[in-house]
């Protein structure tokens, strides 16, 4: 073979290469951003939890006795 036919094989192999290191990168970042989705997701479920929470705590009074206190059974 050729010096020309050497380098044009040379760059065929690289470029495959190249090419199946971007599909395997592409593959991961994908995966990447499902998970950042999934995250996303159950933090916006947390915070929804949290403010509806808050919300409950802010409508009981503040001296009120804890749920368990049942004072006429004493």
């Amino acid at each position: 073979m050729s010096d020309a036919e050497d380098r044009l094989t040379r760059l065929e192999e690289i470029s495959f290469f190249q090419e199946e290191q971007l599909r395997e990168l592409n593959d991961a970042l994908t995966l990447q951003q499902e998970q950042l989705d999934r995250l996303e997701q159950q933090i916006a479920d947390a915070l929804a939890v949290i403010r509806l929470l808050r919300d409950k705590l802010a409508d009981q009074p503040e001296n009120a006795p804890p749920p368990h206190f049942m004072p006429e059974r004493y």
